[in-house]
């Protein structure tokens, strides 16, 4: 129950609102950012759920290009294997990797295939955005879903056309960087705020004055904060590892977030509601259908006939009127919860303390 959920919801809250956050966890360093890595190949040995090759020509014409880059000569013949399936493959390559470092690959079906499980990537390039190669994939595709067939009846749970290969990619290019050479660091938050930004560069600044004897940091916007590197401080790796494992209270505006699909609301604890009566009612029609079969008298030229017969009920539940006035997280949630009514329910609350003017945060709908 989604009432019951918001009152946890409160007490985690309420219990972590004054809790430090690392740097690391809050920000991230702009030079050490990942790097998309796609490309396209062949998946084999599927047990008759790969591509039909004439329904995917272009599945045909990657197996005829593979056999003949191995030597094997295919005569131009057609071929019906139905156990390859072509996909493409997409990998993140994380900042500062090095050659001969392992990533995780994720396949996907081009074709008609219907599943991918037991299959086997074969040798696939994967470049960056610039066209270059990062990386080669190879490896057996770890599939989640199953899926099961019979004569008059069909299961399938879960994805089976898309997968993973753990540790499936093996980095052959380095991305070049150029990071010890920086005199500074420029940090992004991943939630921007200008309270936020502020403090991190407060933060910081205090520690490099009692350690280095001279303030380096600077908030250039809500997003983006630079620290310049003390002239003692050594290696740039290790002032990073020092700043980034700093803490502070992170600010945030007041947003309550809905998503009207799932009945899911988040609620921050910033989030007030000036005093406001609320009164919410549902209802109900419900319509039965009984029809009577009505029979002739005997020896009579009378036929069977049905009689129609309808009853109609309307009911009213709810109607409570309530004041909601949330000065603080757990203050809403009891109010809210104390109307008594559904998920769904809720959510049309909320907007319409919104569109009152009563909520003091940013409704987000989902």
């Amino acid at each position: 129950m989604l009432v019951a959920s918001l009152m946890l919801l409160s007490g985690g809250l309420v219990g972590s609102a004054d809790a430090n956050s690392r740097i690391k966890d809050i920000a991230q360093v702009q030079s050490a950012r990942d790097n998309q890595l796609i490309g396209y190949g062949l998946v084999v040995g599927l047990q008759g759920t790969g591509d039909g090759l004439r329904a995917s020509p272009f599945t045909e014409q990657s197996l005829r290009a593979m056999l003949q880059n191995l030597g094997i000569s295919t005569d131009g013949r057609a071929t019906n294997a139905n156990n390859v399936a072509a996909v493409m493959v997409t990998a993140t390559l994380p900042p500062f990797a090095s050659a001969g470092s392992r990533v995780d690959v994720t396949v996907g079906s081009l074709g008609d295939a219907t599943s991918l499980r037991g299959g086997t990537l074969v040798m696939t390039s994967l470049s960056g955005a610039d066209g270059q190669i990062y990386a080669v994939a190879q490896g057996s595709v770890v599939v989640s879903g199953f899926q099961a067939e019979g004569q008059a009846q069909e299961l399938t749970q879960g994805v089976t056309t898309a997968g993973r290969v753990p540790n499936g990619a093996i980095i052959e290019r380095e991305v070049g960087a150029q990071f010890e050479a920086a005199d500074h660091l420029v940090f992004q938050l991943r939630n921007p705020d200008f309270g936020t930004a502020i403090a991190l560069a407060d933060v910081v600044n205090a520690y490099t004055t009692q350690r280095y004897g001279m303030a380096t940091a600077e908030a250039r916007d809500s997003t983006e904060i630079a620290v310049k590197k003390p002239a003692n401080a050594g290696a740039l790796t290790r002032f990073l590892a020092e700043i980034e494992g700093l803490t502070l209270v992170p600010d945030a505006p007041a947003r309550v977030v809905v998503n009207e699909k799932t009945g899911t609301i988040v609620i921050g604890h910033d989030v007030r509601i000036s005093p406001v009566a609320v009164s919410y009612g549902t209802l109900t029609v419900r319509v039965n259908e009984t029809p009577t079969i009505v029979q002739p008298l005997p020896f009579s030229d009378g036929v069977t006939a049905e009689e129609p017969n309808t009853d109609i009920y309307a009911d009213v539940e709810g109607g409570q009127v309530a004041i909601l006035d949330g000065p603080n997280l757990q203050t809403l949630v009891a109010g809210l919860n104390g109307i008594g009514v559904k998920p769904d329910g809720i959510i049309s609350i909320l907007q319409g303390i919104k569109s009152a003017g009563a909520l003091q945060a940013e409704l987000v709908l989902q």
